[in-house]
């Protein structure tokens, strides 16, 4: 690391410019703002180097890039504190927008986020053109930590619109239960990378982000498969937006831990506005709803959760029913209680 240096923080948000340094362990990381703070060089990542006018024999480098090696990987190695739940792999990554409130012209920060108590070392690119792979960021990635991966404009939204990532996964000086190498290849719908409501709040980050599932309890993320002539019909069905009233998500709690929890996949309920979308559009995103609090609930046993879609012409129900006989087997499903919900609701319950 050299004074000069742009850096990005391991675990936290934000970053700057490497304005000293204050002994063997900590650097002076000037923001935004001009002011200098403190930071561990191990919670430290080069984003780009201001060295390029420093001239080093081969030995030199090799020497350098020996000793940077070693010290970052027994500092990682130092700082792992596993967790009870980490013995699955979750893995998104996430997009951060670096001014939210100009949304349509702001740059995003890509991160990758390692929910699990095993080292990742990853590789994340774009599918070209022709099919092949052009590599934006490989790294080593602790447990359960976040990695910044790169910043990137509007303009470049059209390369990252099918992204690959791969990633294997181990454990350092310790027995563990071996993970299968991951291989994802993902579109990334470009549509919400200019709608507020696509940014949350997530346990992960203390700004708002765009999370996409990359590993999800050690299952890799895949496309939402739709049967044909689900979407067939959507496209010429008008969208039923007439509901029986229900209440907002009821999450379980310990103290309620046999709560019915209810979503309403109306989409003037999950989107703010539903300009410019299609009804395949609408279908797609009352989907991945439902599929997130399925993957959300499926280690609960016994867990009832009622869907709410409404009635209309029976397009979105038939989608459901088809996702549960492809990727939810295990769940059982019928009408929810019609003096509740009407004709408009299904009941799916977790086994």
């Amino acid at each position: 690391m050299n004074i000069g240096d742009k850096v990005r923080f391991l675990n936290d948000v934000g970053g700057g410019v490497i304005s000293g340094f204050q002994g063997r362990d900590t650097v002076l990381v000037q923001d935004e703002d001009g002011f200098d703070i403190p930071v561990l060089r191990s919670e430290c990542v080069i984003v780009s180097t201001d060295s390029y006018n420093t001239v080093l024999t081969p030995q030199e480098v090799q020497k350098e890039q020996a000793t940077t090696g070693s010290n970052r990987e027994e500092a990682i190695k130092s700082a792992i504190q596993e967790t009870k739940e980490g013995e699955t792999l979750n893995v998104y990554l996430a997009f951060i927008p670096q001014d939210i409130k100009n949304i349509s012209t702001t740059s995003f920060d890509t991160y990758l986020v390692n929910d699990s108590n095993y080292f990742l070392y990853y590789s994340y690119a774009n599918v070209t053109s022709n099919g092949q792979l052009s590599v934006r960021s490989h790294d080593l990635v602790a447990p359960n930590t976040k990695l910044y991966v790169e910043t990137f404009t509007k303009s470049v939204l059209n390369e990252l619109e099918k992204i690959r990532v791969q990633l294997i996964a181990f454990k350092y000086d310790r027995d563990y239960q071996p993970k299968a190498p991951i291989d994802v290849e993902l579109k990334i719908d470009m549509v919400k990378f200019y709608k507020l409501h696509s940014f949350k709040d997530t346990p992960y980050f203390e700004d708002y982000a765009l999370l996409q599932e990359i590993v999800v309890r050690d299952h890799a993320a895949k496309a939402v498969l739709v049967d044909p002539k689900v979407l067939e019909e959507s496209l010429f069905t008008k969208p039923e937006f007439q509901r029986v009233k229900s209440e907002p998500i009821r999450k379980k709690t310990r103290q309620d831990k046999n709560a019915v929890i209810e979503v309403d996949l109306h989409i003037d309920e999950l989107l703010d506005s539903t300009l410019g979308l299609d009804n395949k559009d609408i279908l797609m995103h009352q989907l991945e709803e439902f599929r997130r609090i399925m993957n959300e609930n499926l280690s609960h046993k016994n867990q009832k959760i009622v869907f709410i879609h409404g009635k209309g012409e029976g397009v979105l129900r038939k989608a459901l029913l088809h996702e549960l006989k492809q990727s939810y087997k295990s769940c059982t499903y019928q009408d929810a209680s019609f003096q509740e919900y009407g004709f408009g609701a299904t009941m799916i319950t977790i086994h």
